[in-house]
């Protein structure tokens, strides 16, 4: 029993002592890697090169050529940050700085902060970073930790909480900073080849409103400043894209304080829903599902038999209250409620699957300081859909789906990433049905051909799952869609069909999101298309310019012709040129400019946002080009080479 076996990420198994460290899995597959180990990932999360594995672990050694060595630079570079703080504010309390998927930041207390102080905290970080500080792990006992941070309530409760037990406790050091800490970390300050502050906001510790109000800081680092560069580069696009900015700009929705967490859809930002909501219509009934409602006020007892009540409330989530002595509560989810329609008749296997869809609006009681725009809500609107098959329809039903979801993210030129989730040690069900589950969710995205990363143990506890991410034109993702087997709902709710041998039998419950929630999705394409959407979903599809106001009986006689669009005219007394800037920034896809030669031809000049032109087109040919475009739902308009003649 001295020697454990660990899994390496080809999938081979490595024998080591039964006290190795990630770094001694390194040595023992080469001394090469060995010397190059910066820290690992083990069972999914990344941990200092010291940390041991244990038996049955999966261990991935993380180098500088990893993808993880950035995380483990930033959270360097947290350290840098906090060492700069205390050398300009020695009164400043630190509580925890983490690294993020592009930053990392550290929420700290007693200090005010402004862009003068940052700019003055980045210079002295750089000067850290010059002197090359060794950072080395070290470690005190728990009274000897308590006594360190004698002065400040924060690491105090961290040492009772998350490091609670541990003796003796990490720390990491570098020079005269000393700081409470599991690791990773890189060797020394000067392997940060770029820093750079970000900006500054407000939390509270915990993300508990009542707690106490902290500055926090964000910050990014890089291996280089070419790289840093870029990064800026992109952070910037990514302000000019961002939803909110645009959505003001277009008058597409608003989150008033009355109604905090729930958006507020203006009549072009609901145009735009209702395109959505008809195209996943349309796309529903090619899959066969049937469109339900389900109320959003339910008594709480439908959401306790599945777990969902417990995992709701105890994470606090929920919407709830008492009346007349019952309790009564906001859907965080609609599973339950398809789930009571079908339980409400008897089913044959002959009547499987059966399939309801529904754009049903769900609660959530997310914290306040983690709303954000369309990304973070409190009421939501999901398009919904839950097919309840027998276990020989998973393959076709998952595969179907796969091949709606391809063709309705092609239509929003983004790219999807699949990720397959698989059993974890939760689950529950047979190892029988988990492995034909697991196994159809698998040949249905090989049939069709999709690249997929497997997350080994990262199902619920209910069945596998396909996450379906979305890469937008900054090549960032976005979880958007899901396609999940549930076998927890159908068991806990007794949920059963007839089948062939006249015996009660257990359905699997799919669970699907073509889009995910309307709101999460707006927003993510208001950004990836910067506002500029394609003809069919641009709120105003077409705008007329009259050359002078005697043209604006013309303009109107254009817009009756075109009356199935969305059209408005400009008319206002403005030069035609001002008219075309108006129409250019509020990213319009079509402009048509009618004067006097125009009325008197009956046609118009077409101008497209690409600033593509033509001159003395017909009316009906464009009506026909238009419905072409709407048809076909082309991303950008292409006037140049259309058929107008």
């Amino acid at each position: 029993m001295d020697a454990i076996t660990v899994t390496l990420p080809d999938g081979s198994e490595l024998t080591v002592d039964r006290d190795a460290t990630v770094e001694d899995v390194a040595y023992e597959i080469g001394p090469g890697l060995g010397r190059d180990t910066v820290a690992g990932v083990v069972d999914g999360d990344l941990v200092a090169a010291q940390s041991p594995v244990h038996e049955g672990a999966r261990v991935e050694i993380v180098t500088e050529s990893s993808d993880e060595y950035r995380q483990v630079l930033r959270h360097s570079a947290a350290h840098v940050f906090a060492q700069a703080l205390l050398r300009l504010y020695p009164d400043a309390k630190l509580t925890i700085g983490p690294w993020t998927d592009e930053k990392f930041y550290y929420d700290v207390y007693n200090v005010d902060l402004d862009d003068r102080a940052l700019e003055q905290i980045e210079a002295e970080a750089k000067e850290i970073i010059a002197e090359d500080l060794p950072i080395d792990r070290t470690t005190h006992s728990r009274d000897e930790a308590f006594e360190i941070y004698s002065n400040n309530p924060f690491k105090r409760e961290i040492l009772e909480t998350e490091a609670a037990g541990e003796e003796p406790v990490s720390f990491y050091e570098q020079a005269e900073f000393e700081d409470l800490c599991k690791g990773p970390h890189v060797d020394s300050t000067g392997e940060i080849g770029a820093f750079k502050l970000l900006s500054i906001s407000s939390a509270y510790w915990r993300g508990e409103e009542d707690n106490e109000s902290l500055t926090r800081v964000y910050g990014t680092a890089f291996a280089s400043e070419d790289e840093l560069e870029k990064f800026l580069t992109r952070r910037e696009e990514a302000k000019e894209r961002d939803h909110r900015k645009i959505g003001r700009e277009m008058d597409l929705f608003s989150i008033p304080d009355h109604s905090p967490g729930c958006a507020h859809y203006h009549p072009n930002g609901m145009n735009i829903r209702r395109e959505l909501e008809d195209y996943i219509r349309i796309k529903n009934d090619e899959l066969g599902y049937e469109e339900v409602w389900t109320p959003e006020l339910n008594k709480t007892e439908l959401w306790k038999p599945t777990g969902h009540y417990d995992t709701y409330t105890a994470n606090g989530e929920m919407f709830n209250w008492e009346q007349d002595e019952r309790e009564y509560g906001l859907k965080p989810m609609n599973c339950a409620n398809h789930a009571s329609i079908y339980a409400d008749e008897q089913h044959s296997y002959r009547d499987l699957p059966i399939r309801f869809s529904e754009f049903g609006t769900v609660y959530r009681n997310e914290q306040s300081g983690e709303l954000s725009g369309l990304f973070r809500v409190r009421g939501l609107t999901q398009d919904d859909g839950h097919a309840f098959v027998r276990p020989d329809q998973i393959r076709g039903e998952i595969t179907d789906a796969l091949r709606i979801i391809e063709d309705i993210y092609g239509s929003f030129d983004l790219e999807v990433n699949y990720k397959l989730e698989t059993r974890g040690d939760d689950a529950i069900g047979s190892d029988e049905i988990w492995n034909e589950a697991t196994d159809g969710l698998r040949d249905a995205l090989e049939s069709e051909g999709l690249a997929y990363d497997v997350d080994a143990g990262e199902a619920a506890f209910y069945g596998p799952k396909i996450g379906i991410n979305a890469e937008d034109a900054l090549g960032r993702e976005w979880t958007i869609g899901t396609v999940q087997l549930d076998f927890n709902i159908p068991e806990r709710l007794d949920l059963t069909y007839i089948g062939e041998d006249n015996e009660e039998h257990r359905p699997v419950m799919i669970h699907r999101a073509l889009l995910g929630s309307f709101e999460r999705f707006m927003g993510v394409i208001i950004e990836h298309f910067k506002g500029r959407f394609p003809f069919w979903l641009a709120p105003e599809q077409v705008r007329i310019l009259p050359v002078t106001d005697e043209n604006i009986e013309y303009a109107q006689a254009v817009a009756a012709e075109l009356g199935e669009f969305r059209v408005e005219i400009e008319d206002r007394s403005w030069t035609v040129g001002k008219k075309i800037q108006a129409t250019h920034d509020d990213r319009v896809p079509y402009m048509l400019i009618v004067g006097d030669d125009e009325a008197e031809t009956g046609t118009v000049s077409v101008r497209d946002r690409k600033e593509q032109e033509r001159k003395d087109v017909d009316i009906d040919a464009f009506r026909a080009y238009l419905e072409q475009e709407r048809e076909q739902k082309r991303i950008e308009p292409d006037i140049q080479n259309a058929a107008l003649d």
